[in-house]
């Protein structure tokens, strides 16, 4: 049989069983069933076993296990049996946090899925594409990520980058026609591949494989060796992990040394150096952070924002500088054509007449030179297209009972040049009433220098200068007040002369079309939000200065004394005078996608962390080079939501703040966990080296720090994560990106309340001691559990209980409950006593563990509470 890209347009169809109005739903839903659905086959997920499995190739687990088996034939069962439930408990509770943070980034991928457009009985609709079957027909236009392999029916100046596939940067100009000779992968010019993305134009495109049968499906093997990496939040974890450590190992060491100097038995002082070093080191950390960087990114999804790399997370909270586009994301995204200038005179899109040559070629323009569509009272394509076809139903078309798509298939589309950013226009090709005509819309400065008539009622006439100084200064009035304005041009051609860049030119002006997309209100109170956060926000947009100018002050990024510059002018300025001038600018306009990249190029030079939003295939560039790249999830292209780290499911600047404001509570709620395990654990080990310097007897057995360690640790600290945000956060400035967690202030406190906990455990134990060293040992290990449960509550938020009441975290009850209720079951439960080496004690002696477990809490919230007083004074 012969190779699709040799077959004609008619054996493809025949070949595939399909006609040019595309699959029936019953067939699709055939297909589907037969070779399932258009996905690459993702490596090999871990089962549950083998991620219950590697719980136990922890170090320190692995030293813990051996303690247990020499407990074990040193005859102390009780302790052996202890130290393996510890174990397997922890490693349930390890395989349950890694399955549910994996089910969470799932769900987070399966937000963020690629979407195509596709023509099914005969109708246009967007869809999934992993939805998408051979045989179904494809509709591909500038800035879509292709989605499956596939034959070209109808081309119009498509341009395709491979260089996924063939390593060629430059784009390929595709063609329909059959090719009669075989030809390479890369020499098949009628064939598009998945995986690559279109650069320029548009085309109807036959699928002909999906999933693993595509030219990528291929090379699978190679996508899916790349694996999760680890965040650099978790490497400098798993750094600073690994020096603790080394450090912890040291301390057992000097405490194993002294036990034995002390002629304490060998065997019993290796296990309690082993469980002091267990102790010691947080081992949830690690998935803690991965659970609350997951929950913090399911948040945001549910909040618009959808992210799709955990990285991400910790650079929103850095975010110091947003370049925003205007267009829906300050905006409403609602365009509405308000007012028409045709033949010298402003009016109304009601006040056009069908009837009227120069209205009718007016409304021909703006119907057929626009690939969007309104089907089912939903608009589909670009809003600024959308809104011309609602001008033109308003002109008298619905009243006649003529749709667009009534008109668009009496007269087909014979060729186009589709809209890019460069040169600003868009032109297409058809025979009106008998005349082949080029129709043409764009920028009016680009499209006016390119007119050579103006169309007038009752005839074309000569520009003249005097004429096109009236036309810019009608659109200088419309961009004043805040409106986008598209002017509008045709050409009479010979149909046999094919339509190139060089025929953009010798064109008769029609007229223009202003339009207005009002301001997000919220928008205004997020711009305002974002410079109390200390969070700059920068306007970047095609739009007419004038009219960015207009926007950018309505609501609020235009200040007193600001700049607007265009990309003319910015192309004429050095890098040392942007440099200079750059806090200065708030509103770009007119740029290229150059001028965006050297705009956030120049902003990192600052040492700023650069949010960048965009939509377009130009914008890509910028969205890779900015920290934070943003793609529209509505209005946005396939290959900028490729490029992003972010996608805006509404579209709306009001969410990015959102995002913000979740990414730094994502981050202090990572450092607030980390500070309840260190300073903890610190309890313990100043707790442990005083006893042992001071040749006392040991303050805890071994099984008691693993049960403080094992089971009392990680509630308490996920319940920290959880902790919702706090919009006194957005009144602080961004975090230096270069700052670690361990500044001074953190390891300050980290001592202070370390010492605190372990001078209420030392008390404890002293009071025991009077009656025995198993009492002293009991009132330790109940005070120090309960006074870290306590502590729980203490490392919510630099703020005090007093502020933040406990409602508002229900988890951290939930967590300080489970932990009380297994410290009660250990003290009160005599088998549980047995296993966990604790004497009874009398009313008295709980009311004392009680009184000094809440101490250290009493002395750090009153601290806070002062801090947090002489805080709101300043800022008053």
């Amino acid at each position: 049989m012969k190779e699709i890209y040799r077959m004609t347009r008619e054996e493809i169809l025949q070949n595939q069983h399909v006609s040019e109005k595309g699959l029936t739903e019953s067939r699709v839903q055939e297909i589907r069933q037969k070779i399932g659905e258009n996905q690459l086959q993702a490596t090999k997920k871990k089962s549950p076993v083998r991620i219950f499995a590697e719980q136990f190739q922890d170090l320190l687990v692995i030293i813990l296990m051996i303690a247990a088996v020499v407990s074990m034939l040193s005859g102390n069962m009780e302790s052996t049996v202890v130290i393996f439930v510890v174990i397997v408990m922890n490693a349930v509770l390890g395989t349950v946090q890694y399955l549910k943070a994996e089910k969470s980034l799932d769900s987070l991928k399966a937000l963020s899925s690629p979407h195509a457009k596709v023509l099914r009985d005969g109708k246009k609709m967007k869809i999934f594409s992993k939805e998408i079957v051979p045989g179904d027909i494809l509709l591909l236009e500038a800035g879509d990520m292709i989605a499956a392999d596939g034959r070209i029916l109808d081309n119009y100046s498509l341009q395709v980058n491979e260089s996924s596939l063939t390593g060629e940067s430059t784009n390929v100009d595709k063609s329909e026609d059959a090719i009669e000779e075989e030809a390479a992968l890369a020499d098949r010019i009628n064939m598009v591949y998945s995986g690559t993305l279109v650069a320029q134009g548009r085309a109807v495109v036959l699928v002909t494989a999906t999933g693993m049968k595509t030219e990528m499906g291929k090379i699978a093997e190679l996508m899916n060796a790349t694996q999760e990496r680890k965040t650099p939040l978790q490497e400098s974890l798993d750094d600073f992990g690994k020096k603790l450590a080394i450090v912890i190992m040291i301390i057992s060491t000097i405490v194993f040394v002294l036990r034995i100097c002390q002629k304490q038995p060998i065997l019993d002082s290796l296990m309690f150096a082993v469980a002091l070093a267990v102790a010691a080191i947080p081992e949830a950390l690690s998935s803690i952070v991965t659970i609350v960087q997951a929950m913090g990114t399911r948040k945001m999804a549910e909040e618009n924002a959808i992210i799709k790399e955990l990285k991400a997370v910790e650079s929103l909270g850095c975010v110091s500088v947003i370049c925003s586009d205007k267009t829906g994301t300050l905006t409403q995204n609602k365009m509405t054509v308000t007012d028409i200038y045709i033949n010298h005179t402003v009016v109304k899109p009601e006040s056009l007449k069908l009837t009227e040559p120069l209205h009718r070629i007016f409304l021909y323009n703006a119907i057929l030179n626009n690939d969007a569509s309104v089907q089912m009272k939903k608009e589909i394509g670009d809003p600024t297209e959308s809104c011309l076809l609602t001008m033109a139903q308003k002109a008298g078309l619905t009243k006649a009972g003529i749709s667009e798509e009534v008109i668009r298939e009496m007269i087909p589309r014979m060729e186009e040049l589709a809209f890019d950013s460069e040169r600003k226009l868009m032109s297409t090709k058809y025979r009106l009433h008998g005349i082949t005509m080029i129709l043409t819309k764009g920028a009016v400065d680009v499209l006016l220098e390119r007119c050579v008539k103006c169309a007038e009622i009752g005839g074309n006439r000569d520009m003249t200068d005097k004429m096109k100084e009236k036309i810019l200064q009608q659109n200088q009035k419309f961009s004043e007040n805040g409106l986008r304005v598209l002017a509008f041009a045709y050409k009479e051609v010979n149909e046999g002369k094919k339509l190139t860049l060089e025929e953009e030119n010798g064109f008769i002006f029609v007229g223009l079309a202003a339009m207005i997309d009002p301001p997000r209100e919220e928008a205004v109170d997020a711009v305002q939000t974002a410079r109390q956060a200390g969070i700059r926000t920068v306007m970047i947009t095609g739009d007419h200065k004038v009219t960015a100018e207009a926007i950018a002050k309505k609501i609020g990024i235009f200040q007193k004394d600001d700049l607007a510059v265009t990309g003319q002018e910015l192309d004429a300025m050095s890098d040392e005078e942007l440099h200079g001038l750059l806090e200065e600018i708030s509103v770009y306009a007119r740029v290229s996608p150059e001028n965006k990249i050297r705009i956030v190029r120049n902003w990192q030079k600052k040492g700023r962390i650069v949010a960048m939003t965009g939509d377009g295939v130009n914008d890509a560039p910028a969205l890779k080079k900015a920290d934070i790249g943003v793609a529209m999830g509505i209005t946005g292209t396939e290959v900028s939501k490729d490029a992003s780290s972010m996608i805006l499911a509404d579209d709306n600047f009001a969410t990015i703040i959102k995002a913000v404001l979740n990414g730094r509570n994502v981050y202090r709620n990572i450092k607030n966990a980390i500070q309840f395990l260190l300073s903890g654990n610190m309890a313990a080990i100043i707790a442990v080296l005083v006893c042992s310097v001071a040749a006392l007897p040991s303050p805890f057995k071994p099984v008691h720090l693993l049960f403080i360690n094992l089971l009392t640790d990680s509630l308490p600290a996920l319940a920290i994560g959880m902790e919702p945000s706090d919009p006194e956060l957005l009144k602080q400035k961004p975090r230096n990106p270069e700052e670690g967690i361990l500044t001074g202030k953190f390891v300050s406190h980290l001592f202070g309340y370390g010492a605190l906990i372990a001078a209420a455990t030392m008390a404890a134990f002293c009071i025991g001691l009077n009656r025995s060293d198993a009492m002293g040992a009991t009132m330790a290990f109940a005070t120090l559990t309960l006074a870290r449960l306590f502590h729980g509550f203490t490392c919510r938020s630099e703020r005090s209980l007093v502020d933040l009441k406990f409602s508002t975290n229900l988890w951290s009850i939930g967590a300080f409950a489970a932990g009380t209720l297994l410290l009660a079951a250990v003290l009160f439960l005599p088998g549980l006593q047995i296993l966990f080496e604790v004497t009874p004690l009398s009313g008295i002696e709980y009311a004392t563990i009680l009184g000094l477990a809440i101490t250290p809490t009493i002395f750090i919230q009153g601290y806070k509470f002062i801090t947090s007083k002489k805080r709101k004074n300043l800022l008053k």
